[in-house]
């Protein structure tokens, strides 16, 4: 069956092809009554303008991009997820681009790049959300920017984020009321937002308990499955090693869920393992993990409500706005009495 065009769609609703695509752009002078009509016989007929083709028949771009620095990773799978799925909802497509904040002349690859592809908005992803000179160059460009649990909100950018502080001292809390003590924590990025909120959440949940923290369980990582298992080598490879670890996200915990099985101790009998994000490898690791639902696609599917609203690419509209969606604790078989 061939794809429904604009004309079948100004055929059906009585009304002539400029008039449609005055309403699919949320273009101004046209009667709420034609407007609501028209995207009625949209939805009935189920018609998905061509973003690149409506790019080129009006000033707007319908390109929204998605920034990473690491596009792989399992949080990463998820964000797209649920960005792809709103843009194909709202007839934008979706560029997903990995950005290098390492690497040299990086701003200047994204200058050409934006410019390049006139996007019509992008998603900024940790950690490079928190890194104020590319915020800057897209507020410069003029370009709508929402970013996913960053620190910075001094832009015009708008924050979608969860209580990470609070989602921290409920999984401290979980492994305290277990009867852990001794427990460990690897950190992300410190220069991260969450990464910050999410050890303070443990370390105020641990000294409200009365319990302290002690030195060298307290392990730097970058969130990946390889910094995790580096900072699990460090916190077990002591005789005196702590009954739990919280890693603060699902790669590093996996990566310490290896580091224990190469010591031959047992999860959760010997040692409880838990993470945070709820990635898609928390299911697929032995045993489970006990972690924090971050409701990435959520997250991201709002970024993208957000970017396709007219009101918000208007830049005076554009005011720092936060967003919080809500986190769940989810328990499974890496986390045991102590």
């Amino acid at each position: 069956m061939p794809p429904v065009t604009i004309k079948d769609v100004a055929r059906a609703a009585g009304v002539s092809p400029k008039t449609v695509s005055r309403v699919m752009n949320a273009e101004a002078h046209v009667r709420p009554a034609v407007r609501d009509h028209v995207l009625r016989v949209v939805a009935e007929l189920d018609y998905r303008p061509n973003a690149y083709a409506r790019s080129l028949s009006s000033s707007r771009s319908y390109l929204i991009g998605l920034f990473f620095d690491d596009p792989a990773s399992g949080y990463a799978a998820d964000v797209q997820i649920g960005a792809m799925a709103r843009c194909r909802h709202h007839g934008y497509h979706l560029i997903v681009e990995r950005i290098d904040r390492g690497g040299s002349g990086a701003l200047d690859e994204v200058s050409r790049m934006v410019q390049a592809l006139q996007l019509a908005g992008v998603i900024l992803t940790p950690p490079i959300c928190d890194w104020a000179e590319l915020t800057d160059l897209l507020d410069q460009r003029g370009i709508p920017v929402v970013k996913l649990n960053a620190s910075r909100t001094d832009t015009s950018a708008a924050v979608i984020h969860i209580d990470d502080y609070q989602a921290a001292r409920d999984m401290t809390d979980h492994l305290i009321a277990l009867g852990h003590r001794d427990i460990a924590f690897v950190q992300g990025i410190a220069s991260h937002d969450a990464a910050g909120k999410r050890l303070a959440g443990f370390s105020d949940a641990m000294h409200c308990a009365g319990i302290r923290v002690r030195d060298g369980w307290v392990q730097s990582g970058d969130f990946s499955f390889r910094s995790g298992m580096a900072a699990g080598d460090a916190i077990l490879s002591t005789d005196d090693r702590p009954s739990a670890v919280f890693a603060a996200n699902d790669e590093m915990a996996l990566g310490v869920l290896v580091s224990a099985a190469r010591r031959n101790i047992a999860v959760p009998g010997a040692l409880s393992v838990v993470g945070f994000d709820d990635a898609p490898i928390s299911r697929m690791a032995w045993p489970q993990l006990t972690t924090i639902h971050q409701p990435n696609a959520v997250l991201a599917s709002a970024a993208i409500d957000i970017l396709t609203d007219p009101s918000y690419r208007q830049a005076d509209d554009r005011a720092a706005r936060s967003v919080q969606v809500p986190y769940t604790f989810i328990a499974r078989s890496s986390s045991g009495p102590a």
